[in-house]
């Protein structure tokens, strides 16, 4: 049945009623990057999944001429510099078309074209183009990324079609079956995926909790596992405190012995920031170290260094005027204040560390800190960081590192000047370099990137954003990974336990704790997704709920 414009203002009022972090994949920066692939590809299975699951949309052609891609910019992507004939976005469709389907050659698809006028004229052909015309479009004009991104958008589109048993011209590809998977489904159901991920989050849980000791000696009545069993419980459900978490645990869990809520705070309270850290070091590298058993995870790629404050801090803060800082809005409420490193990118999103935020504390002694810890981890490529982080010491030292950075710069009175003439001359774009100086007759060089960002609330200079980078124009689109660790933060607060405490080692053990198994959620998705389908997507199929019911099982409870 053809789709309709009642029908399609339904699927996209759906997905517009999905939650924040769900869609689309990539806004909530200073950056509307309307160029990036992955944010493409992961748009495509966000429409594709909802369009299907509607009882009047059955046709994989219908899908592939209503597809929204005016939003896209394909400039990017497009390797001809004069006039062309046809429009990316056309040339686009009818190469998902051709994947859909496999045909090798486009003389097969040149031939459906002619057979189907009503097609031909939703795609956008006035009339039907030559064989070697598409096949320069697809070898010459677009590039290899761009290519591979129609083939994962023809995949995407099989794989929920067929899952809405929608009729498919041919079975999604796969790199590796569901072992005991005879029924030939190309994608798992939720009680398949749920039985892989409760065996790999036990397997995850072994192997990492045994990081954290509270060397508390022996002959102790209480085992210790019990005391990392009621902090995963404490992140069960929102906001639970250590008391009242305790007194419920006390009733759930199989365990003989469990520990009170103020027996457990204080033996939180004897642990050094010192040793936190370096425990939560040790759980990330056995963390890693199970992850990197797959080809899908690399030990290299993108990181994003930011902070996170707490929830603002009411009450009187005498004597923890170095811990409870303030806000990074600098506003008059105070705050506690995180600092984390995570992998961001095509990299399942690990936080590989955090650390407390102290007054008097530079930010380049802080992503000093930080980049410290990723480099003994991964292999780090390009860092991206908040505006805050506009340091010129901060940027000189990533680059005498070796590393690219991409950091949005607080407009000061020459970048808004720079900005207003911009707008007389209604331009969208424009790169200067700019040298900063360090003291000492010393500089730091850079490149000033200034992007008008689209459908601006404001009409004067703050239609533009200005980046910083030193590795040229090419690593901007990247930043638009960034709101990966927004959207992490929002799990992580929802994973930690409640507290009114003023201890600082026992608040940032609970935002480390939860930082934890927010990662082990991230981990457990990856490898569930490259044990079932063998690839990986950054959409999770284990939710972290599913992972903390699971948890919930290692610790003894139900």
């Amino acid at each position: 049945m053809p789709y309709t414009s009642q029908s399609c203002r339904t699927v996209f009022r759906r997905i517009a009623q999905r939650q924040y972090s769900e869609w689309p994949a990539y806004n909530s920066t200073p950056l509307y990057d309307r160029t990036s692939l992955a944010g493409l590809e992961s748009d495509i299975r966000t429409v594709s999944e909802t369009w299907f699951d509607h009882d009047s949309h059955d046709s994989i052609e219908e899908f592939v001429c209503a597809l929204p891609l005016a939003y896209f910019r394909f400039s990017a992507h497009d390797q001809y510099a004069g006039s062309t004939r046809y429009q990316m976005a056309t040339l686009f469709r009818v190469f998902v078309l051709q994947e859909c389907h496999r045909w090798e050659h486009e003389t097969a698809l040149v031939g459906y074209l002619r057979n189907h006028p009503e097609l031909r004229d939703k795609l956008g052909f006035e009339t039907i183009p030559y064989q070697s015309t598409l096949w320069r479009s697809w070898h010459e004009r677009f590039t290899p990324d761009l290519r591979e991104t129609v083939e994962t958008a023809a995949r995407t589109i099989l794989i929920k079609a067929q899952n809405a048993g929608v009729a498919v011209p041919r079975e999604p590809a796969r790199k590796l079956r569901y072992h005991g998977n005879e029924s030939g489904e190309s994608d798992p159901n939720d009680q398949t995926t749920l039985e892989q991920a409760e065996k790999i989050t036990g397997h995850v849980s072994c192997i990492v909790f045994p990081a954290f000791s509270l060397e508390r000696g022996e002959g102790c009545e209480i085992h210790e596992n019990a005391y990392w069993d009621l902090q995963t419980y404490l992140g069960l459900r929102e906001r639970l405190a250590a008391n009242e978490g305790a007194r419920s645990f006390l009733y759930e869990s199989t365990r003989d012995r469990t520990p009170l809520g103020h027996a457990h705070r204080e033996h939180i309270r004897d642990l050094s920031i010192e040793q936190i850290r370096a425990m939560y070091r040790q759980a990330v590298t056995r963390l890693l170290n199970e992850v990197a058993g797959t080809e899908q995870f690399f030990r290299a790629g993108i990181v994003a260094i930011d902070i996170t404050e707490a929830d603002p801090f009411t009450g009187d803060r005498t004597g923890h005027e170095d811990e409870i800082i303030g806000t990074k809005e600098k506003t008059d409420e105070y705050a506690y204040q995180w600092a984390t490193v995570q992998l961001v990118g095509n990299a399942v999103p690990i936080v590989l560390d955090a650390r407390p935020v102290r007054k008097g504390e530079t930010r380049l002694e802080i992503v000093e800190d930080l980049l410290d810890s990723a480099e003994d981890f991964v292999h780090v490529d390009n860092v991206l960081m908040d505006r805050e982080f506009d340091s010129q010491h901060v940027l000189e030292m990533i680059s005498q590192r070796g590393l690219s950075y991409v950091v949005p710069k607080r407009m000061q009175t020459s970048e808004r000047a720079q900005a207003k003439r911009l707008l007389q001359r209604d331009q969208g774009r424009y790169e200067t370099d700019r040298k900063l100086h360090l003291g000492k007759n010393e500089w730091h060089e850079t490149t000033l990137i200034y992007r008008r960002k689209e459908d601006s609330a404001h009409d004067d200079h703050r239609q533009y954003s200005v980046f910083m980078t030193n590795r040229g124009s090419g690593h901007l689109t990247e930043y638009g990974y960034r709101w990966e660790i927004e959207s992490g933060y929002r799990s992580i607060k929802r994973f930690m336990a409640a507290t009114t405490s003023k201890d600082f080692g026992l608040r940032f053990f609970y935002f480390a704790f939860a930082c934890l198994l927010y990662s082990i959620w991230r981990a457990v998705d990856l490898l569930v997704q490259v044990e079932l389908t063998g690839e990986y997507e950054h959409s999770p199929i284990v939710t972290a709920d599913n992972t903390l019911t699971l948890l919930k099982k290692e610790t003894g409870i139900g």
